[in-house]
């Protein structure tokens, strides 16, 4: 997984509250377990329309939002299913942190585990960069993870909380089996200690 440090990049609003994990990536597109190809599928059925056309006023269609990597939403976000297609699709996309003052509580914990960082806010701070994001391409937004800080492109500066443990796996780039793999000499002592203990097993 790829480390997360900091960010500069340009931030799509999307004001709607409750969207879930269906609207995310609906359920046609679940069965593949590749976490790659997901992107041009993701929000699709606000994307495109029924003979799959994009929809011009769709957020992520329009030009100067196409390359966002920061997206601005609603309250809780990524509700509904725990399907991890939903954190797979806007990473693909190339989505690496979402603001929003409240997430579905396995969405946020599968953020985590796939690059992305999802960042909790009070709604008034919510709003401000909402309206900074309205800006389009010009507007750029600065995060700073080991800081805890984001940047508005009018300089203003808003701090973020965060676990220190989900911190740690962010910015060193760990998923589950890099957290794994971190204690591969301890487990091939583990095996070899229990091999010569136990060879009849």
């Amino acid at each position: 997984m790829k480390k997360f440090t900091t960010l500069s990049g340009i931030a799509a609003p999307m004001p709607m509250i409750n969207i879930d994990t269906d609207m995310i990536i609906p359920k046609q597109f679940l069965k593949t377990i590749k976490r790659s190809g997901l992107g041009v599928n993701l929000f699709d059925e606000m994307r495109y329309d029924d003979d799959r056309n994009e929809i011009a006023d769709f957020v992520l269609n329009k030009p100067q939002y196409r390359d966002a990597q920061i997206l601005v939403a609603g309250d809780n976000f990524g509700c509904g299913s725990s399907r991890e297609h939903a954190p797979w699709a806007i990473a693909d996309f190339g989505i690496t942190c979402v603001i929003a003052p409240s997430y579905a509580d396995i969405f946020y914990n599968n953020c985590f585990k796939n690059g992305i960082l999802p960042i909790v806010l009070p709604q008034e701070q919510v709003d401000i960069l909402m309206l900074d994001a309205e800006r389009g391409a010009n507007a750029r937004m600065e995060i700073d993870l080991e800081a805890q800080t984001i940047t508005s492109s009018d300089g203003e500066v808003f701090s973020f909380d965060i676990d220190p443990f989900k911190k740690h796996c962010l910015m060193n780039g760990l998923d589950d089996i890099g957290l794994t793999l971190e204690k591969a000499a301890s487990i091939d002592a583990f095996e070899s200690q229990a091999e010569q203990s136990r060879p009849w097993v």
